[in-house]
Order: C-alpha cells, then sequence, then structure tokens
C-alpha cells in the first residue's frame, strides 16, 4: 500500500503505521471514520484474454474484495466512484504531471469488485497512450493501480483475522486509476476462457504470479 500526500509517497507494509497516517487510534477494534484526507494507492493485477479485449478498450477489474499481500481487503459495495465519472482519466503511474493516456467508461459493482472498460488514447494523437494500450494487449502490462480516499475503515476481530485479514476498508472514493507494472492483489482479474470455457481467479493469479517469481 502506497499513502501519496502533497508533495510525497509512502509505501507502507505494517497496518500500525498505516493507521497513524489514516488518523485511527491503534487499540480500537471496529468500524473507525477516518480522519485525514489522504490518497491510498492499491495495484490490481489484469489478465488479457479474447474475452477480455472488447472492440472500443478493455474489461478491467479495478478492485476485489479479496485478500492482498498487505493483508488488507477493499469492500466493493464500499465504493463511492461519483466524482471519479465527472473525470474519469487513465493515467500511467500515477503520474499527474503529463497528460492522461486513456478513459475509464461503464463503472460498475457487483459482489466480485469493481470493474470498468478502459479506452486507450487513439494513435492520431497521443502515440504514448496507444502504446500503453498495445503493451496491455499483447500482455506486457498487465496491472492496474487504484488511488481512492478511504472514509471508513475496519479492523477485524481475532477471529476474522485468523485468514489473515489485518484490515477492511468499508468505504472508499475511487479518486484515480492508472496502468502500472507492480500488482499487489492477484485475485483481480479479468475473466479467462480454457478448453471448458472456466477459469477460476485463483488459477489466473497463480499464472500471474509465476511470471513474476524466478524458480531458478
Amino acid at each position: 500500500m502506497i499513502i501519496r500526500t502533497i508533495g510525497e509517497s509512502i509505501e507502507v507494509n505494517k497496518k500500525s503505521l498505516l493507521l497513524e497516517y489514516l488518523g485511527i487510534k491503534k487499540d480500537l477494534s471496529g468500524i473507525q471514520k477516518v480522519t485525514q484526507n489522504i490518497e491510498l494507492i492499491a495495484s490490481v493485477p489484469f489478465c488479457l484474454s479474447e474475452e477480455t479485449k472488447i472492440e472500443n478498450g478493455f474489461l478491467w477489474t479495478l478492485s476485489t474484495f479479496d485478500l492482498d499481500r498487505f493483508g488488507e481487503r477493499v469492500d466493493p459495495n464500499g465504493w463511492d466512484f461519483l466524482q471519479y465519472q465527472k473525470n474519469p482519466v487513465v493515467e500511467r503511474a500515477h503520474r499527474y504531471d503529463i497528460p492522461a493516456i486513456g478513459k475509464m467508461e461503464g463503472l460498475k459493482i457487483d459482489d466480485n469488485g469493481l470493474h470498468g472498460i478502459v479506452i486507450f488514447n487513439s494513435k492520431d494523437y497521443d502515440t504514448f497512450g496507444w502504446s500503453i494500450g498495445e503493451r496491455v494487449k499483447n500482455g506486457v502490462i498487465r496491472a492496474g493501480s487504484v488511488g481512492f480516499r478511504v472514509m471508513e475503515i475496519e479492523i477485524p476481530d481475532r477471529k476474522t483475522q485468523e485468514d489473515g485479514t489485518a484490515l477492511i476498508f468499508r468505504k472508499q472514493e475511487l479518486l484515480e486509476f492508472s496502468i502500472c507494472n507492480v500488482p499487489a492483489n492477484p485475485f483481480a482479474l479479468a475473466k479467462i476462457k480454457n478448453e471448458n470455457n472456466e477459469k477460476s481467479n485463483l488459477d489466473c493469479a497463480t499464472h500471474f504470479w509465476d511470471c513474476l517469481i524466478n524458480k531458478s
């Protein structure tokens, strides 16, 4: 998880540090309202398939409720993207100082997560944005990353923490979406077909991580 504040970005891998930035007391449990207005950045991977590529763009799962490698979950039903829809730009690696490389359309929420359609800029006026789309098309880039403002966070009880869950984001506002290189949540995947037209997110995630890990 990356915390973005004015002038700096900080990567955190400890719950206590994140809670401190969010203004939440560490000795409390249950759902807490967040007092600090900061942006959190969480990466999600993407697997390309014939089913994923559509006429005008790419179907993308921005976020799921699955446990990421930092022990965090994001409640799909807690997403607020009304303001984002007024300016639904897709960025490259959270760079605010360069033009957007595309836009997001068709945002929706279901029990599996937050989904949308990424449409990259045309080559006619943006060769860079178009080239990122070509990299996605050819499987060179497989990950996206959401930037969001947390409004409510849940500190799970001991029983809930038995599966490794340290924090649950219950309400959050989508601020931006970026195409990036390194994922944090191996389950935020587009659907992939196999011979039986079925393939689980877990199978896709396993294949994804196999591509990143040197087993030699």
